[in-house]
């Protein structure tokens, strides 16, 4: 008896568990060092938007009532994509981002971002992204308000604005706030030496500050981001190409730039400063939300890439690579549309044929 079966014939021995396993596992140690950085109230800022992910997803899973004799309305959470959207939405906000602030990009994260599109493979957007930019348009005012790493007593106390009670302003204390490297090249001309950008111990002699720079959970040791995806990489879960023609594309681009100013930030700078390392590797790569096609993800690496540098250039924000990577989101099934594969045996110009055949 001849079995058949709709394709794909070819399965891989990969679950969907097991590869957001290891992606998680890849996320601790970024976590973990931004833990050291920030101290309590990264901590805290991780728990409460991974809870708040979580809560979402077993939510709208009773709303839609997902429950069968398999199946329960926690049993999603299995799959950790949730935990996944949550670590790195955390990773991409300021450590003293209010908390109540922090479960709001959670929910939108989870509602907007993945229910809201069908769930599970389905979503258009980075999820976590989604959640960001949310906030980043409701509390403007808090997600730029930045706070220097590595004080002293970052394990004995929260930063102040970490415990603003709700539908209050935020009000940074003296002594607390700060700057991102990118910020301060953008809008004060101070460059951070590249070691400590790529080493994630970002010191500027210039302030009096510690020896650590202000920035999100995420913008971390660029070389530790690295490693992590090498992890990943080397198990078959993560792609290259995507990461790469980031990489390329933003160094290309930028040098085009510092060559003909050199007032401008260095290629290798834009490498290693803001968030750029983990959206090329952990947000740009998510497997729902990017091109499917081989040359898909080049053209979609170039697009961010391409967008990031332009942001970074002549917008009013220092930072771009969450607008790029949604864009490019955005982009993706033009993308795909025009970069699929020739098919098997198709005919280029059916009338050439039918001429040579009335011929003969």
């Amino acid at each position: 008896m001849i079995e058949l079966r709709t394709s794909p014939h070819m399965k891989s021995t990969l679950s969907l568990t097991y590869i957001m396993r290891q992606v998680v596992y890849a996320l601790i140690p970024i976590c973990l060092f931004s833990i050291y950085q920030f101290g309590l109230s990264a901590l805290a800022l991780i728990l409460v938007v991974t809870s708040s992910c979580i809560f979402t997803e077993v939510l709208f899973n009773k709303l839609a009532n997902k429950t069968s004799k398999n199946k329960t309305i926690y049993s999603s959470l299995k799959d950790n994509t949730a935990l996944i959207t949550g670590l790195l939405l955390a990773l991409s906000l300021p450590p003293g981002f209010p908390l109540w602030m922090s479960s709001v990009a959670g929910f939108v994260a989870i509602a907007m971002g993945k229910v809201l599109f069908g769930g599970m493979g389905f979503n258009v957007f980075n999820p976590a992204l989604l959640g960001r930019a949310f906030v980043q348009a409701a509390f403007p005012v808090a997600i730029t308000t930045w706070t220097p790493a590595g004080l002293s007593d970052r394990f004995s106390q929260f930063i102040p604005t970490s415990l603003t009670l709700p539908f209050s302003i935020p009000v940074p204390i003296d002594g607390f706030s700060g700057a991102t490297p990118l910020a301060l090249h953008k809008f004060e001309g101070i460059s951070t030496t590249l070691a400590s950008l790529f080493l994630g111990i970002t010191s500027n002699t210039s302030l009096e500050s510690p020896p650590f720079a202000s920035g999100s959970l995420g913008e971390t040791s660029a070389l530790l981001i690295l490693l992590c995806a090498a992890y990943l990489m080397a198990r078959g879960i993560m792609g290259w190409r995507i990461p790469l023609a980031i990489i390329m594309t933003t160094l290309i681009t930028s040098g085009v730039f510092y060559l003909f100013n050199t007032n401008s930030p260095s290629p290798l700078f834009m490498l290693g400063s803001g968030g750029l390392m983990l959206g090329a590797f952990f947000m740009a790569t998510d497997p729902v939300s990017a091109p499917v096609t081989p040359i898909g993800m080049w053209i979609f690496g170039a697009m961010i890439g391409l967008m990031t540098v332009i942001i970074r250039l002549f917008g009013g924000l220092p930072e771009g690579i969450m607008y790029a990577i949604l864009f490019a989101n955005a982009s993706v099934p033009l993308i795909e549309a025009i970069s699929q594969p020739r098919k098997f045996g198709f005919i280029a110009n059916k009338k050439k044929d039918k001429n040579k055949e009335n011929k003969s």
